[in-house]
């Protein structure tokens, strides 16, 4: 059963929503990393709006929490147009859809969260929306059924997706842009929880912020949260004031080490070094030896633990192994992977 998680990327309340909105850049040169994913954005909306067009369909995808929702709202202030959230599991017919693609004006931004789980009824009433802003409306059925078509003032589908090997091809065709987020560098964190002490009115060390930067995964979502958590300790347990001292031990009261990692990470580790003695083993296996579902481990835990520096966890046709970087982590001991020769895959140190 999956639990909730302070490192996890994803919203995990509409009152944490409401306060990353607070804390969202609102233009470009507000947006702190993606260097490269900012300027194409800023070139494509000032030849869209030198063209006076709307901009371009744009795809978004990477992992939570990394302000795909905040780049639309970014956009829609750019070119001076109203945003329209929705996300694809609340979409499940074309009616749904209508709906909304009915109450847009010209220029504005559709933003799709998690557009890879639309249907594939509303997939279909998308396309000519997208391609020639117009939609097909059917009238009665049987006998009596018409067909009626609605036109459309141009507008701008944004999507946004985790899982984009799940978009259809179709799909992903109809974008005229479409980016990759990243995830951020320590010091661009550190930058965003800079200006985001100075919005909550908090006092910092600099040494405290490296550190909070240091353990948010590369994620600003975890960040904010971690600095929330390190505020209100700071609040109870000193004069308010966030020093490293107070957000080290606001980090270790929930169980969250130097690289990030909290206690479901360092058990997936364990059990694959303690159990499986380091793998390589399936992830049926390692989900059933720790109760947890398979899409849990694939979707929430093994990303961030793939992308350490050095990677903690790697992925073969054989199943997963443990690298050494993870036994060292642990602090325990290290024995390189063999073949099934008996010969070692890496030279032991």
């Amino acid at each position: 059963m999956a639990r909730e998680r302070i490192v996890s990327a994803a919203a995990v309340s509409a009152e944490e929503n409401q306060v990353n909105y607070a804390l969202r850049p609102q233009k470009f040169q507000q947006y702190v990393g993606q260097e490269a994913l900012i300027r194409k954005l800023k070139i494509a909306v000032e030849a869209a709006g030198t063209r006076k067009e709307p901009v371009e369909h744009t795809l978004l995808h990477g992992p939570p929490g990394l302000g795909k929702t905040t780049l639309a709202h970014v956009i829609a202030n750019e070119v001076g147009a109203q945003v329209h959230v929705t996300n694809g599991p609340a979409l499940t017919k074309g009616a749904d859809l209508v709906g909304i693609l009915s109450r847009l004006n010209q220029g504005d931004i559709l933003f799709i969260d998690e557009i890879h789980r639309l249907s594939a009824v509303v997939e279909e009433y998308l396309y000519p929306a997208m391609e020639d802003f117009k939609v097909d409306i059917t009238l009665d059925q049987g006998a009596h059924a018409r067909t009626m078509t609605l036109p459309l003032p141009p507008f701008t589908l944004i999507g946004a997706t985790t899982r984009l090997g799940l978009l259809t091809a179709p799909m992903r065709g109809r974008f005229g842009i479409n980016q990759h987020l990243d995830f951020y560098t320590p010091e661009d964190l550190r930058q965003i929880l800079r200006a985001n002490v100075k919005l909550l009115n908090l006092q910092s060390d600099d040494q405290a912020l490296a550190e909070l930067s240091q353990r948010s995964r590369g994620t600003p979502r975890i960040a904010n949260r971690l600095l929330r958590r390190a505020r209100d300790y700071a609040a109870v347990e000193g004069d308010g004031k966030l020093t490293l001292p107070m957000v080290r031990a606001a980090l270790e009261l929930e169980g969250i080490d130097d690289k990030g990692l909290d206690e479901q990470d360092r058990q997936f580790l364990r059990t694959l070094i303690e159990v499986y003695d380091g793998g390589p083993v399936g992830i049926e296996a390692i989900a059933a030896t720790m109760g947890e579902e398979r899409d849990t481990l694939e979707d929430v835990i093994e990303p961030y633990l793939l992308q350490t520096k050095p990677p903690m966890l790697t992925r073969t046709r054989q199943g997963r192994r443990a690298t050494k970087a993870a036994h060292e982590h642990l602090k325990l001991k290290w024995k390189p992977p063999k073949e099934a020769n008996g010969e070692e895959l890496f030279e032991s140190t």
